[in-house]
């Protein structure tokens, strides 16, 4: 098998380049404490846009593969591999890193060169998720990640960071444990980790379905699906800015990808056998989280609520299990990480000049910052799904999916688009319009230029997706077909 590169360079560059700034801390002073994090967030940007590129868009199959042996007695390998699902969200995971540390750079006073670091390694930690062909690689990946953002949100974080690390922390390390636990299983029936071993592995319906609750467990946290969904408003309101971020924009999506690259095709029959109980949670997800954003009174957790009932879509076109349902589901990922990121930076820049997020405390906020104003009116309409926006894509996709399989699931799921608009155009309305009620928001600033870059960036990538979402799926297109030809094929032993 021939070795390449390029994923390993996408994986190690960033957690070097963390490693070091932390190692040389010392002796970086003044503004390097800028310049260097955001020199090792470039590089490991360019390095990951290759990965386009070299892509063959016609192959089904696993490319830029990498193998060496790692732990031969347990038949444990290096084994890296990128499919049409893997790329897209790689090159998500490099950018979202780079725009958090542009961000960062004026918003966090304390510590700054060490914050950098850990979201460097956080990102090179995150593409190994997604680059991982080793079950065993990809949970110490999936396992170590949680680390740098355990220390983001403890160290950075608001007033009651500990309470929120720590449930975050459980949330994600006991499902994941059940995770290992099938993996281990999964060894003991194939002889190796590998995930193409896994995938021709002939298991009986009732282990089919352990090993599907068990990879439920840990990827439903992640996304989060209702009702394992209460760690992440907690995270989003004590995170930072850039922790915020990277949550919604890249965390969230680990739950949905691992689906795809692991519960799914290792137990097909399972997920068939389980289809209405994972549509109806999912449709819970869609409606009943929707509501709740809308009783919020913190523009983080209303922001976070959305999140929650936005990745329902993609769970719900997950299992429909059909072309369109799962090719909808995946642009919402890539659109979810676009559209959350900029909400919370509209937030994030509002809270550093008045330092809460009360949306009760605002008002009148268009007098004082318009081009932050127009750019949250924006984002805030393709979070409801605006035609035009990837907002509208991904969810239209899925619809149109739900209704060719019951015109029921279609209709609830379609809720979304009134909840949608109330909470986010009502948020709007009573953050940026009306009159001026407290006199410290007429000391607001507007946005600086690398804010309005930063937003700007957003923008384009959410229009660009929204008028030709062929961007992603023609990466994604033949992942896809190949991904519904595992799942038709049925796993039980041939008795």
């Amino acid at each position: 098998m021939m070795n390449n590169s390029i994923l390993s360079l996408s994986i190690w560059t960033p957690i070097l380049s963390g490693f070091l700034l932390l190692i040389f801390s010392k002796y970086i002073s003044g503004k390097l404490t800028k310049s260097l994090p955001l020199f090792g967030g470039l590089i490991s940007f360019f390095i990951t846009v290759p990965l386009y590129q070299k892509f063959d868009l016609t192959s089904p199959h696993f490319q830029l593969q990498e193998f060496y042996h790692w732990i031969p007695l347990f038949n444990i390998n290096y084994h890296l591999g990128v499919d049409g699902f893997s790329v897209p969200l790689i090159l998500l995971t490099s950018l979202m890193t780079l725009i958090v540390i542009i961000f960062s750079n004026q918003s966090i006073k304390k510590n700054l060169l060490h914050y950098h670091a850990a979201f460097l390694i956080m990102s090179g930690l995150m593409i190994g998720v997604f680059s991982s062909l080793d079950a065993i690689l990809y949970y110490v990946f999936w396992e170590a990640m949680l680390i740098p953002m355990f220390l983001i949100i403890g160290i950075w974080g608001g007033p009651n960071r500990v309470y929120a690390t720590i449930k975050f922390f459980l949330y994600t390390v006991l499902g994941s444990l059940l995770m290992l636990v099938s993996f281990i299983y999964l060894y003991n029936v194939t002889g190796g980790f590998s995930v193409y071993d896994f995938y021709d592995a002939p298991l009986s319906l009732p282990v089919q379905l352990f090993i599907f609750f068990a990879f439920f467990m840990a990827f439903a946290v992640k996304i989060p699906m209702w009702p394992l969904h209460t760690w992440l408003p907690d995270a989003h309101v004590e995170a930072p800015t850039g922790g915020s971020v990277i949550l919604a924009a890249i965390m969230l999506k680990l739950g949905g990808y691992s689906f795809i690259r692991f519960a799914m095709p290792i137990a097909p029959d399972a997920t068939v056998f389980l289809k209405p109980i994972l549509i109806t949670l999912s449709l819970i997800s869609i409606v009943y989280i929707a509501l709740v954003a809308l009783a919020q009174k913190d523009m983080k957790k209303l922001i976070a609520y959305s999140s929650i009932s936005h990745m329902g879509f993609v769970t719900l076109g997950l299992f429909l299990l059909t072309p369109l349902g799962v090719e909808g589901g995946y642009i919402q990922m890539i659109s979810h990480g676009f559209i959350s990121a900029a909400l919370f930076i509209c937030v994030g820049i509002l809270y550093d000049q008045m330092h809460t997020r009360e949306i009760s405390h605002y008002g009148g906020v268009v007098n004082k910052m318009p081009l932050l104003t127009a750019f949250a009116v924006f984002f805030a309409m393709a979070n409801s799904g605006l035609p035009g926006t990837s907002g509208f894509v991904g969810e239209f996709m899925v619809i149109m999916a739900a209704a060719k399989e019951n015109l029921l699931v279609a209709s609830i799921a379609s809720l979304t688009l009134i909840f949608g608009a109330a909470y986010s155009l009502w948020m709007i309305k009573r953050v940026f319009y009306g009159k001026v009620i407290h006199q410290s928001v007429n000391k607001l600033v507007d946005i600086n230029s690398t804010q309005f870059f930063i937003l700007s960036v957003l923008l384009f990538l959410t229009l660009a997706l929204g008028i030709y979402p062929k961007f992603v799926s023609n990466l994604s297109n033949v992942s896809v077909e190949q991904f519904i030809q595992y799942m038709s094929v049925s796993k039980l032993p041939i008795i």
